[in-house]
């Protein structure tokens, strides 16, 4: 059984790199790491390489490469020493008919994002759309917080108009999340076909998608007049999902 030992080499050196984003881009390639994680990509078919650490057994059903500790913690995008890694491809999301989508305008926190996939998934929401000035959906944070539903949910990443159009294509009403001229979510009317808007963290949705929406909706609340965003997209999506 052959062990990768030395950092220097030529395979350990790239996937080194695909914890910048201008890298994963260049090769279509990302890390995931987490047994569970693992075991989502490969039900996603979209593992490129499996990597074990030495003295480790592969628990998958697949061909594997083993390094030892010192590439391992190399590889590992945290400082926990990981057992397995996973090199995956980027997933070409497809999808065609919709009936309940989540839009992300700008949405920046990785951890946030993941949430709200797997929130979505979760609660039975078809697809998740990100506008380009969101963040990297292949952040190992976004990753880990979408818990695996990241390979199973389409995310789209458009415009924002590109995506507006799409879901207006679909017949979805367009609700936005505002606090300003604003309609109590409780009195909002439920509907087949929908697409949830949810803002940046600090700015909220922009003018252009507000002036775009069909409804804004508030959420009623005590003592605050907000909450992070992926709460507050839990909340509205369990609304009208039912």
């Amino acid at each position: 059984m052959e062990i990768i030992r030395s950092l220097e080499n030529s395979k350990i050196k790239n996937w080194s790199k695909l914890k910048q984003k201008k890298y994963r881009d260049k090769y279509k390639l990302f890390i995931v790491q987490e047994r569970h994680l693992i075991e989502e990509a490969i039900k996603a078919g979209c593992i490129d390489t499996l990597i074990v650490k030495e003295k480790v057994e592969n628990i998958f059903e697949m061909d594997c490469v083993y390094v030892s500790d010192a590439v391992m913690r190399k590889l590992s995008v945290n400082v926990s020493l990981n057992d397995y890694i996973a090199v995956c491809r980027m997933l070409d999301y497809k999808v065609n008919d919709y009936k309940k989508a989540i839009i992300l305008e700008k949405v920046q926190d990785p951890g946030n994002v993941g949430t709200i996939i797997r929130t979505a998934y979760s609660f039975g929401y078809d697809v998740v759309f990100l506008t380009v000035d969101s963040c990297d959906l292949y952040n190992e944070k976004t990753i880990q917080a979408s818990q695996g539903a990241f390979f199973h949910l389409p995310v789209i990443r458009d415009s924002f108009d590109n995506i507006l159009s799409n879901v207006r294509k679909k017949g979805c009403r367009v609700i936005a999340t505002d606090l300003d001229n604003s309609n109590y979510l409780s009195k909002s009317k439920k509907t087949d076909r929908l697409a949830i808007m949810l803002g940046n963290e600090g700015q909220g949705l922009s003018e252009k998608a507000l002036l775009a929406a069909d409804e804004r909706v508030k959420i009623e609340m005590e003592n605050f007049e907000s909450l992070n965003v992926a709460i507050a997209a839990a909340i509205v999506m369990y609304y009208y999902k039912c």
